[in-house]
């Protein structure tokens, strides 16, 4: 059994990774500022506080075998983590990105392929262009900190139960719904996308056998294309639902916003054509597509089916898409 603390821990990715360790028998310790799910995991221990107003004053006492940091954005918020717990963790686990990558038209990209960068070094704001850069420098202060003794998770869209994003989501429930679905004009576009308890189980097995380095928690393990992901979700729903394929040009005509859509002139495919090798070498283990399907169909059933995560598509404005195409 080993003492894990979790920086975050109950919202999506964090609440995999902390019911893995609970799971897996670990005395686990969650500090985080207890707005988020808070009546969740009575066994373990409850330290509140706040990474982003610097308040940290609840880790001032406490030894761990292990940290694992889920919610850091900006390196100061690790180097604030790292100064707290000075000589009081053995192993620091950092989840990062696979956007730490720079953008590239094909893959695969690996955990040695170039890494973004900063054009301004001292900023904290996260943006779209600043959020992978950002998540690299941030593992620069955990693993200069705990040199050899530091891992670093770097998933793509993590999927399944809880996922507030509904990115993948989106797809699933569309699917289950039945009828004409529009899907955008590039059925061989590369997609991936990890289920949340596998990469849950990773972080764990990782952080306890205290692997080294860098990890890409991609899934699935066979590759995937947006035609065979919506065929699964259809599959696993059982549902009648028709594909109806809507050129690009519709699509970018209507400002049709598809979640996991990449537009062909982007030329970024390589982010979904990331390698998991080296962390399924490692134990990382991935479910078939069809299981992640079917795990986030059952939870998505649990929800209120009349809204959904900004960036999906509307029905008025899928009815428009499909009219446009016919």
């Amino acid at each position: 059994m080993s003492r894990i603390l979790m920086l975050g821990g109950t919202g999506f990715v964090g609440r995999h990774i902390t019911e893995a360790a609970l799971d897996a028998g670990h005395d686990v310790t969650i500090f985080n500022r207890g707005q988020t799910n808070a009546d969740l995991f009575p066994g373990a221990t409850r330290l509140t506080g706040d990474r982003d107003a610097g308040d940290l004053s609840a880790l001032s006492t406490g030894e761990w075998d292990a940290v694992i940091d889920v919610n850091a954005y900006i390196p100061r918020r690790v180097r604030e983590a790292v100064d707290a717990l000075e000589g009081r963790v053995g192993h620091y686990t950092f989840v990062s990105t696979v956007s730490v990558y720079e953008s590239a038209p094909s893959g695969p990209l690996t955990e040695t392929s170039a890494l973004g960068t900063l054009e301004d070094p001292s900023t904290e704001e996260v943006t779209g262009a600043t959020y992978g850069p950002l998540k690299v420098a941030c593992e620069q202060v955990a693993q200069s900190a705990f040199s050899g003794r530091c891992t670093i998770i770097r998933p793509g869209i993590v999927a399944g139960p809880h996922d507030p994003t509904d990115r993948f989501t989106y797809w699933v429930r569309r699917a289950a719904q039945g009828g004409e679905m529009a899907v955008p004009g590039r059925p061989d576009q590369p997609v991936q996308v990890v289920h949340g308890r596998d990469q849950g189980d990773f972080v764990v097995k990782a952080t306890t056998e205290g692997l080294d380095g860098a990890f890409n928690t991609i899934g699935p393990s066979q590759a995937m294309t947006l035609r065979s992901m919506v065929e699964a979700c259809v599959e696993a729903a059982g549902s009648d639902t028709e594909l109806v394929w809507v050129d690009e040009a519709i699509v970018a005509k209507q400002k049709a916003t598809f979640p996991l859509y990449l537009n062909s002139r982007s030329n970024v495919d390589g982010l979904f054509q990331a390698s998991s090798a080296k962390a399924e070498a490692a134990g990382f283990h991935n479910r078939p597509i069809l299981e992640t399907v079917a795990d986030t169909l059952a939870w998505d059933r649990t929800r209120d089916q009349s809204t959904m995560a900004p960036g999906t598509l509307t029905p008025d404005a899928e009815a428009i898409l499909l009219a446009a195409q016919r």
